[in-house]
């Protein structure tokens, strides 16, 4: 308990701690929709623009946040808007923006700023990166992002399985596919300067495919999710606490541990004969 009391006297744990939680409980439940829609891998490529943006941010000496919200917002439309045309499938358009965007931000780098402390810490993260202003701005855009998702429950679950009987129903689908894009853009970026941009689309993934190995419903799998989302995240800034380990690749071990559990564990009931909980 006394650790516990320490850990918590540093202002910046706090911060971390409340940012943390909040992006983690986004993540997963946006990360369900996106792997059961394959399309998983937008993290990976939002957060690679999210990376470009801010180091343009920072070489012009700008909030990064305010930079890289709405340019990661219009990339993930872009993104959408290719897939739904034909233009090019979901992993040959998120490859393409996500190495473009990354040339770019290292680019501009290279020839402004250089590899400073600040531009890394947006690469691989940093719980030392969130200000007061920023967890005011993140804690207030999370809220928006979390009441969005509960109050579109229902069309979003129908967007996820079935498109076309979506749209039979009478389920904007286009509209609900946009939100959740632009959500995830709004995820990544809030989460991107404590997990850094290698590591933030894990936040997405992990909890989902956890979940998956135990549960089919998607109820049971986004309530699973979103708890094992925010248990590895506090595990995991606990270990990087006390190890002085990067936040966010600790937090991504201790994902990995859960999987790897909930993994062994729907062995078991196959062997045992035991189907998945609904």
């Amino acid at each position: 308990m006394s650790f516990i009391i320490e850990m918590f006297s540093y202002p910046f744990i706090v911060r971390a701690f409340i940012v943390g939680v909040l992006v983690s409980l986004c993540a997963a439940l946006l990360g369900v929709s996106l792997v059961l829609k394959q399309y998983s891998m937008i993290g990976d490529g939002l957060s690679h623009v999210s990376y470009g943006a801010l180091s343009i941010a920072l070489a012009c000496n700008v909030a990064p946040l305010k930079v890289s919200i709405p340019v990661v917002i219009a990339a993930a439309f872009l993104l959408l808007r290719m897939t739904e045309k034909g233009l090019m499938k979901s992993d040959a358009a998120i490859a393409a923006v996500s190495a473009s965007a990354l040339a770019i931000g290292v680019s501009v780098t290279s020839l402004t700023t250089g590899m400073t402390t600040d531009v890394n810490s947006y690469m691989f993260g940093s719980i030392l990166a969130m200000t007061k202003d920023d967890v005011i701005l993140c804690v207030l855009l999370s809220c928006v992002v979390l009441a969005l998702f509960i109050v579109s429950y229902h069309n979003i679950f129908a967007v996820t399985f079935d498109e076309n009987f979506g749209k039979a129903t009478g389920v904007k689908v286009s509209f609900y596919n946009s939100m959740i894009a632009i959500l995830t853009a709004v995820t990544i970026v809030l989460g991107m300067q404590m997990m850094g941009a290698m590591l933030i689309s894990s936040l997405l993934i992990f909890p989902a495919l956890t979940s998956m190995r135990l549960f089919k419903s998607f109820k049971g799998v986004i309530v699973t999710s979103a708890v094992l989302s925010v248990v590895c995240f506090t595990i995991g800034l606990v270990i990087s606490y006390q190890s002085a380990m990067p936040a966010g690749a600790s937090v991504v071990l201790a994902n990995l541990g859960a999987f790897l559990v909930f993994f062994l564990l729907q062995k078991g009931k196959e062997l045992l004969g035991i189907h998945p909980a609904s």
